[in-house]
């Protein structure tokens, strides 16, 4: 079995809903040795989250970032953890709700997402800095 990880630092994002993917496989080449495996993707924040989903019409992003702000709204009057900004409380509720990890099979070398299929940064704050990710890919 063979182990790869490599800890990178994406660029800063805006808020809203990102594909990484590109940025993710250019960051971990070793990938193309592994016949079987998986790649899990890691981040290590608590106000940002990842996901999968539709990777071609951008306006998919735009409304995953209308809905999940009816969800979680700013500025809700039981919010107490509110003195770093009225988008940090959110922003934790969303990233729980989003998760902090995927996990993609690997076939061939490859990522074997579906055609349609992209890795999503969900950036969740209004000014935030560049994310870390870990990435580790595994496998025969």
């Amino acid at each position: 079995m063979k182990f790869y990880q490599a800890e990178i630092q994406l660029k800063p994002f805006t808020r809203g809903f990102h594909l990484i993917t590109e940025d993710i496989l250019k960051s971990i080449p070793e990938i193309k040795t592994v016949h079987t495996g998986i790649l899990q993707v890691f981040i290590k924040h608590t106000s940002a989250s990842l996901t999968i989903n539709e990777n071609a019409d951008s306006t998919v992003r735009s409304d995953f970032e209308s809905h999940i702000n009816e969800m979680v709204p700013e500025n809700a009057p039981y919010y107490v953890h509110n003195y770093e900004g009225p988008d940090d409380m959110p922003a934790h509720i969303k990233a729980s709700l989003m998760g902090s990890s995927v996990q993609i099979p690997i076939t061939n070398g490859k990522p074997n997402l579906g055609i349609w299929q992209g890795i999503y940064l969900c950036e969740h704050r209004n000014h935030a800095s560049g994310r870390k990710l870990v990435l580790t890919a595994f496998g025969l």
